[in-house]
């Protein structure tokens, strides 16, 4: 077997200066008592598209689109898809909008793009505020969406790469140690074949240590047990027991993990079986 940490880098001081400075005064602007995060959001925007121009208000825009571009920067003034969701949380909801506007926001600016050392603390800094609950040392790359962010509940260490959906829609768990890979999908609600506008939430559950590779998909209610994985395009839709692989669609177990304790190979009984030898 091979390790293969990662490396340490190093921004030059002066950059990485300047990167802590913008930190420090965004982190400060969000904790104030009197703060609205709409308008942080709006003018933070503002300098990162628009760099140079002074202030939001200043600026006349040119015409309708140049108009229209304005108004964006400001939460208040755009819809995101969990806001037309029956179920919302409209206070709520409300509440994590123009964090969320602006995590998704700064992923597509040339300042955020990928960006890796400043887009992990930036979206560091902004999660504890966004999930119910957020662990130390949360790393989360590029192109991460939510549904509602405020039904997240995030351990320590977790890892969320590029192009992941976390649908808490209805919940989402997440133990210590999580690694979600890049483009994997997390369900926390079902539509009925009948009727779509028939949805079933449930809380999807990712146990310590777990590990959703590239390109999976984990259904609504699903809990991925403690050290399990799911392999690389498969479709978990039902439980995976704890240290097993499961990969396919659906996915199956294929294997236990050579780490596993013994109760990891215990299998359940099957359904009316009679185990009795009296018969």
């Amino acid at each position: 077997m091979v390790l293969r940490p990662l490396r340490k880098l190093a921004l030059p001081a002066p950059v990485q200066a300047v990167h802590d400075a913008w930190l420090r005064d965004l982190d400060t602007r969000l904790s104030a008592t009197d703060a609205d995060w709409n308008l942080i959001c709006r003018d933070t925007l503002f300098a990162l598209w628009y760099p140079g121009l002074g202030r939001y208000e200043d600026v006349r825009p040119a015409g309708p689109a140049a108009e229209a571009a304005m108004l964006a920067l400001d939460p208040r003034n755009i819809t995101l898809e969990p806001e037309y969701y029956d179920e919302c949380d409209v206070a709520a909801f409300a509440r994590v909008k123009p964090l969320l506007w602006l995590w998704y926001s700064f992923d597509r600016t040339p300042l955020g793009a990928q960006n890796v050392q400043l887009g992990v603390e930036f979206r560091r800094l902004l999660a504890p505020r966004i999930f119910r609950r957020c662990g130390r040392n949360f790393k989360c790359f590029q192109h991460v969406e939510f549904s509602f962010g405020y039904n997240m509940e995030v351990g320590d260490d977790v890892v969320v790469h590029r192009h992941v959906l976390l649908d808490d829609r209805g919940g989402i768990v997440m133990g210590n140690r999580v690694s979600v890979s890049d483009y994997a999908n997390i369900y926390s609600h079902t539509h009925s074949i009948v009727d779509q506008r028939d949805v079933t939430n449930a809380v999807t559950t990712l146990e310590d240590d777990v590990r959703i590779t590239y390109h999976a998909t984990v259904l609504a209610g699903t809990r991925v047990g403690t050290n399990g994985m799911v392999g690389a395009v498969a479709l978990a839709t039902k439980d995976v027991k704890p240290y097993h692989v499961n990969v396919g669609i659906p996915a199956k177990s294929i294997r236990v993990k050579p780490n596993a304790p013994p109760t990891a190979y215990v299998t359940e009984r099957v359904a009316g079986r009679n185990d009795d030898p009296r018969g």
